[in-house]
């Protein structure tokens, strides 16, 4: 090959971004990653949002997908510094008359909870949970033949209903709230088809690995990922926003973790004019309101198992659930919003002074909305925690346009690069042979535009290096081990 001042260039160092680069770096190529902040992470930062010594996650927070990413796990990233905390209880979902939801280590302690929909909760999840393992590493990536077509099959017919059609499985109030706060992650109204998907992974996850936190902060995964790229050679610089291809060094291929909106500002005039027609039309989803709370004491939750879990969803009912999303979904601001809450303080003192604790908390709003919702957000804790407000000592909010701000991938605060519903989950960003590779050669797209989209998982970008070894370099790629 014709000498280039390296061999790959990845820009954007969030956890795609530094699993592509270190996927590339493993074959032993020489590979730059450019960050445009001063600090490495994308959606892994951690900063003091409220008070000295007080930390907080500034985007993501819990990682059952990045502790079961099929690639993330095969890193030895406990030997580059990262350890997590795993709560007790995964996630707890508070009802109006005190009691809870719980999901928690087993299908079977879980579905105990749940009362007369025990038997239907085991039926659902027993086989998604024996299947996972074998199953990830094929639904965490492109569309491409099984590795166990039968399991995917089966998989496939609980995945594709919308979370509403599923939800008819269940009588109790109790399984169908559980169920709500699973799908509403999927950030899109739960009467699309295919938002069971979401929810019955996270479930799955739940029941294999917990959903852990790190310790010292989400910050610490991108650190770990970084120090790993380093070991193997790989070289980092960040404060340089690439707005053109025409700022980088010489490469045989170029690595983009960005959205359609920025591929076309840094390379449209390179791409060609179906693709390019094709990235105007992506769709970006709902946007965030965010609150990061400094607290003189833990949320005083009512349900006693709400105050063992590191993840908390706050919606009541799966029709309050359904009615927020649909709204916000369509433009509006619901009074009553599901709010999604991590109390990592809990499980990791290092996150607030002694005695102190912190707070994270979002809910779902119309793509670019400027509205602030923290008195809605801070009414629906109070609801299921009466005195959480009595607790507050600082406060740290962010809209949709400063989630951007934060990280240019989060357009109008669609943290997940593009809405992940049935036209966009295997043919994100675009309808094409590779869903990586651009119309230019050498050229890949590694974000959460591609497959399999939003999380801290790794995948987007390890399934376009691999794409790209096989393309620019050559290279046989190996398959990566079912996950434990």
């Amino acid at each position: 090959m014709e000498k280039r001042d390296f061999d790959a260039v990845v820009v954007g160092s969030g956890p795609n971004g530094l699993a592509a680069a270190i996927r590339l770096q493993q074959e032993g190529l020489s590979v730059l990653l450019l960050e445009g902040k001063d600090t490495i992470g994308g959606g892994l930062r951690s900063a003091p949002l409220t008070l000295p010594g007080f930390t907080h996650d500034v985007c993501s927070a819990i990682h059952p997908m990045a502790a079961g990413s099929p690639f993330l796990s095969t890193l030895p990233l406990r030997e580059h510094g990262l350890a997590y905390a795993c709560p007790p209880v995964a996630a707890a979902h508070p009802f109006d008359d005190g009691t809870a939801a719980l999901l928690t280590g087993s299908v079977d302690d879980t579905a105990r909870r749940l009362g007369d929909d025990a038997r239907a909760y085991r039926q659902l999840m027993t086989s998604v949970v024996a299947d996972w393992p074998g199953l990830a590493p094929d639904v965490l990536g492109p569309l491409q033949f099984p590795r166990h077509p039968l399991a995917l099959a089966h998989f496939g017919l609980k995945a594709l209903p919308s979370a509403q059609l599923l939800a008819k499985i269940f009588r109790t109030k109790e399984a169908r709230g559980l169920w709500a706060g699973m799908a509403a992650h999927s950030i899109q109204p739960l009467s699309n088809t295919a938002t069971s998907a979401i929810g019955l992974v996270l479930l799955a996850t739940g029941h294999l690995r917990g959903w852990p936190l790190p310790i010292g902060g989400s910050q610490a995964i991108a650190d770990a990922l970084a120090s790993y790229f380093r070991s193997l050679g790989g070289k980092i610089e960040t404060g340089v926003y690439v707005k053109s291809l025409a700022q980088l060094p010489s490469a045989h291929a170029v690595l983009l973790d960005v959205t359609p909106r920025q591929l076309l500002q840094i390379a449209g005039q390179d791409l060609s004019p179906l693709y390019r027609w094709q990235l105007e039309r992506y769709r970006y989803g709902m946007g965030v309101f965010k609150v990061d709370w400094a607290l003189s004491g833990p949320v005083p939750f009512v349900a006693e198992g709400c105050r063992q879990a590191g993840t908390v969803h706050l919606g009541n009912t799966f029709e309050e659930i359904a009615r927020g999303e649909s709204l916000a979904s369509g433009g509006q601001h619901p009074e009553k919003p599901f709010v999604l809450l991590a109390q990592q303080s809990l499980f990791d003192p290092t996150r607030a002074p002694q005695g102190k604790h912190t707070a994270w908390a979002y809910c779902h709003v119309p793509n670019g909305s400027a509205v602030d919702m923290t008195a809605a957000i801070e009414a629906q804790v109070e609801r299921f925690a009466p005195g959480f407000r009595d607790l507050i000592i600082g406060r740290h909010v962010m809209n949709t346009a400063q989630m951007e701000v934060y990280n240019p991938n989060y357009i109008g605060g669609d943290i997940n690069g593009g809405i992940i519903d049935l036209g966009q989950l295997f043919t994100r960003p675009a309808l094409r042979p590779s869903p990586y590779r651009t119309s230019r050669k050498g050229l890949y797209l590694c974000s959460s535009s591609t497959p399999p989209g939003g999380g801290v998982h790794g995948m987007c970008g390890y399934h376009a290096a691999q794409r790209a070894l096989k393309d620019v370099f050559r290279r046989r790629t190996r398959n990566l081990p079912q996950t434990a």
